[in-house]
């Protein structure tokens, strides 16, 4: 049994406690994709509270993939000095911080470039159908060097590592889904589905060293949850030092879940992804995690070993406080229509509590 404050190794680093912030796309940084102050005040304040590591939100590696105009980038030399300041401010507390390194694919926003996939797809990007251009193999080899030249700069940065972004239709999360029908060395089997994130993995070591944490932002599901596992072995074969286990294209039915407990289906990937892996590489869950009891319940029944938490550390950041201390905070009021969603411009009920203005441009 593990609670909340007990520390725990990732990689080669050590993080403070079991506690975690979730990659949520939050503010806007302009078409230069630079952090600006509003994004190092955002990240420090979670970090002062006690979080013991920062996942900061999907961050793009190339320019063209972006999903949406204004998203945080590092696909150039020219983002790294803004990246250096927020990693000092979190660095302050002791706090453990990795960028989740993105590629649209699938979910590339219209005005930003095309949408890509492994192979052709008829895709419906939630306005339009859309015929998603297919990858050659010499884009598949730039995008990968992409991504590895973002985590160099993310290691310049002082950055304690970076998270793939492998869920959610992104382009990672394409390859290893049904949508990648391609018969050469990247498309069939498990393995050749899993070959686009596993280059990427080794490259990022290669190129970054062993004492540089990768993370994968993964699906739980895809396309089945016994898949699901086999891609997440390839990528530790890989070189990867921890799983942060979501959901990805299409439904999943295959995942025992008992709705009486108190996490949810989506939670339940990880914690089906903790079992496969137990004491292999550290395993997190996340969505819906919203009070203290239900985190403490997934830490101390050993379901996982962190619980990633976004809603929660968005409407207050001292939920941490309160799962570490049982100190007083603010609770996410679920709201049905999230004041962290697209396109709102209103603070969430509990921000308003604390007299905050924060805003929101889409959450992750």
């Amino acid at each position: 049994m593990s609670n909340a404050a007990s520390p725990i190794q990732i990689g080669k680093r050590n993080c403070k406690n079991r506690i975690t912030m979730a990659p949520t796309v939050k503010f806007a940084a302009g078409d230069d994709g630079i952090v600006t102050e509003e994004f190092v005040k955002h990240y420090e304040s979670r970090a002062a509270h006690g979080v013991g590591l920062i996942v900061v939100e999907a961050t793009c590696v190339a320019k063209e993939a972006r999903l949406f105009p204004s998203q945080l980038g590092l696909w150039c030399d020219e983002q790294i000095e803004g990246h250096k300041k927020l990693v000092e401010a979190v660095h302050k507390y002791d706090t453990l911080v990795i960028p989740q390194i993105h590629h649209g694919g699938l979910g590339t926003h219209p005005e930003c470039g095309p949408l890509t996939s492994p192979t052709k797809v008829q895709w419906n990007d939630g306005d339009r159908d859309v015929e998603a251009v297919e990858l050659s193999h010499e884009d598949i080899k730039r995008i990968i060097n992409q991504f590895v030249e973002a985590a160099v700069r993310a290691k310049r940065a002082g950055y304690d590592g970076v998270q793939l972004h492998a869920c959610h239709a992104y382009l990672i999360n394409d390859f290893a889904s049904n949508v990648n029908q391609r018969t050469d060395e990247y498309g069939g089997s498990v393995e050749n589905k899993a070959r686009f994130g596993c280059e990427i993995i080794a490259g990022i070591r290669k190129a970054c060293g062993e004492d540089f944490i990768i993370s994968a932002r993964i699906s739980g599901a895809d396309p089945t949850v016994a898949e699901a596992k086999e891609v997440a072995d390839f990528y530790v074969a890989a070189g990867c030092d921890y799983l942060q286990v979501s959901c990805g294209i299409g439904e999943f039915d295959d995942v025992p879940h008992d709705d009486s407990l108190p996490y949810n289906k989506i939670a339940a990937l990880g914690v089906e992804m903790h079992k496969h892996f137990r004491g292999r590489v550290p395993v997190s869950a996340v969505n819906g995690l919203r009070s203290v009891e239900s985190v403490r319940y997934m830490l101390e029944n050993d379901l996982v070993d962190t619980v990633d938490l976004g809603c929660g550390l968005l409407a207050d950041p001292a939920f941490t406080e309160a799962i570490l201390g049982n100190t007083p905070y603010v609770k996410c009021y679920s709201c049905p229509n999230c004041a962290f969603g697209p396109g709102h411009t209103h603070p969430c009920p509990a921000m308003r509590l604390r007299g905050e203005h924060e805003f929101s441009v889409i959450p992750e």
